[in-house]
């Protein structure tokens, strides 16, 4: 199993050395436009993998696609960061043309690599991937939903004071900070609603503690998170490779699933050796479908601006 990650900044970074902590892969490979960035990078992490256990081999490699070679896998980081006060749809006029260089310098040599999309505005990165690329769309991912979700177990268990394995619950609908549709309805602490333990506004403040997560980090750190984003990469990399068929909420192009055509926005899905193997129909509230519809039509506004 060989694991490219394309981009190492923080995230990039975060993600290699989570992958490789897990010890599931043979391989991973990070590359940077960055002279030298990559190599300092993967060296780094080398040095830490008596300490940590592993034997993954991390490879860095500055802008040579040719030595991603054969990759199960492919992640893209590329992109400039959010600063404080930056949404992630600003974002867009610059992202889009690297990301859609990388996905095509990366499918030149692993023609049957999965992508996952990390880039922001991520939702429409991935569609950007969908229409410049030959691929099922089982094999083009967005990663969003996997990391709000955690931000939003992360609030709930903060707010019933209660340990984190003890949560469940997931986020829905477009990665942005209106678009983010918590699907507070569903979530539980052991099985039992969370409803039954939190005021109505109680929970709707952790629902929108939950939206604003990343741009909350965002303004205390002056940049784009890492630790959670990395994290979260990880998990969906892991559930390809090792087959798990396990469910994530990410960005994956539908076709009249949840009433929506032409979009790329997160959903469930069931996530295992071809990549999405199942969108996953999950009930939701009248509540709840009309902020999908008016998430939905939110990413679909910021579509609008790429040109293809």
């Amino acid at each position: 199993m060989k694991v490219t990650v394309v981009g190492a900044g923080a995230v990039g970074a975060s993600c290699a050395e989570y992958i490789a902590i897990k010890d599931f892969a043979s391989e991973v490979v990070l590359l940077d436009i960055k002279e030298g960035y990559a190599e300092g990078k993967a060296m780094d992490l080398m040095q830490t993998a008596s300490l940590n256990g592993f034997d993954t081999k991390i490879t860095g490699i500055t802008n040579d696609y040719s030595k991603t070679a054969g990759s199960d896998i492919a992640v893209i980081t590329s992109g400039v960061p959010r600063k404080p006060g930056m949404t992630r749809e600003e974002l867009i006029g610059i992202n889009a043309g690297i990301v859609k260089t990388v996905a095509s310098s990366l499918l030149e040599h692993s023609p049957d690599a999965i992508l996952i999309v990390v880039s922001n505005p991520m939702d429409t990165m991935t569609y950007l991937v969908h229409k410049t690329t030959d691929l099922p769309k089982n094999r083009i991912i967005g990663m969003g939903g996997a990391l709000d979700s955690a931000r939003f177990k992360y609030r709930l268990a903060e707010a019933l004071d209660a340990p984190i394995s003890d949560i469940d619950g997931m986020v829905i609908g477009g990665h942005s900070d209106t678009g983010m549709v918590p699907l507070a309805s569903h979530a539980t602490r052991n099985s039992i609603n969370v409803t039954e333990f939190l005021t109505e506004e109680r929970l709707s403040q952790v629902v929108e503690d939950t939206k604003v997560g990343g741009a909350t980090l965002t303004k205390l750190l002056g940049t784009s998170a890492w630790y959670a984003p990395g994290a979260a990469v990880s998990s969906l990399v892991q559930a390809i490779a090792c087959d798990q068929k396990k469910m994530f909420p990410c960005s994956t192009y539908l076709e009249g699933e949840y009433g929506l055509e032409d979009i790329c926005i997160g959903v469930p899905v069931l996530l295992g050796k071809n990549g999405i193997e199942e969108i996953v129909d999950v009930p939701l509230s009248d509540a709840e479908k009309n902020k999908m519809k008016e998430s939905a039509a939110g990413v679909s506004k910021t579509n609008g601006l790429l040109e293809l």
